[in-house]
């Protein structure tokens, strides 16, 4: 195939993801609610992180959840185990949710009106970049095991985030990491975006994105009210 077709192709399949991404957007703007994309590397900790969130944030939102990965049901159990519904949704050999199957695994998770959306995408910080799923925000999850340069090795990911989380901040400690470097490397590749450092295992830092999610989901109900007023 010429390298001509190959990027027809590709601007083919976005073009048709778009499509679905705008229709996923406006169900959730209709329905008052907030998506987040979860983006990162495997063994960040998304799973984790989501857990810990959920758990602390469960009597004060209500919160379903979609689970990519190429196989297993595993970290949807693991999501199910904090009271909260979740879909898992199996990629095969695709690197990536596309907006088809979030639209599909949202059908049939039927959020309510008024409620947050976690979408945790398949652990890979190259494909994801590219594929709106409508999603109010990316979010993208760099763990201290990681290196510094990672935003400047992979910058479309961190271009397309509006937050990054720096998470494993127990481990520093024991590590040769240099926070400063890393979220100065993520200014460097998209300067609007927003960093918190924290911890998903001790709770280190959370409350600052419990307090992100809460502000950004009341604005969606707002929104969602203001439409339909």
């Amino acid at each position: 195939m010429s390298q001509e077709r190959i990027i027809q192709v590709e601007r083919d399949i976005l073009s048709k993801n778009d499509g679905f991404a705008a229709e996923n957007r406006a169900y959730f703007a209709h329905n008052g609610i907030f998506a987040l994309n979860f983006v990162s590397s495997p063994g960040s900790g998304k799973t984790s992180l989501l857990v810990r969130t959920i758990s602390d944030l469960r009597e004060r939102l209500a919160i379903g959840v979609v689970e990519g990965d190429q196989q297993t049901s595993n970290d949807a159990a693991r999501i199910r185990e904090t009271g909260a519904p979740a879909i898992q949704v199996n990629t095969g050999k695709g690197c990536h949710l596309d907006a088809h199957m979030v639209g599909h695994a949202v059908e049939e998770l039927a959020p309510p009106k008024n409620s947050v959306l976690f979408i945790e995408n398949v652990g890979n910080l190259v494909c994801p970049a590219a594929f709106d799923l409508g999603e109010a925000h990316k979010v993208v999850l760099l763990s201290v095991t990681e290196g510094e340069d990672k935003p400047l090795k992979y910058p479309d990911m961190f271009a397309a985030a509006d937050l990054m989380i720096l998470n494993k901040a127990d481990l520093l400690p024991h590590l040769d990491f240099d926070v400063g470097a890393c979220i100065a490397n993520a200014l460097r590749v998209n300067p609007k975006l927003q960093t918190l450092v924290v911890s998903a295992r001790t709770g280190e830092g959370m409350p600052a994105f419990y307090s992100w999610i809460e502000a950004n989901a009341a604005m969606a109900v707002t929104r969602a009210l203001a439409k339909a007023g």
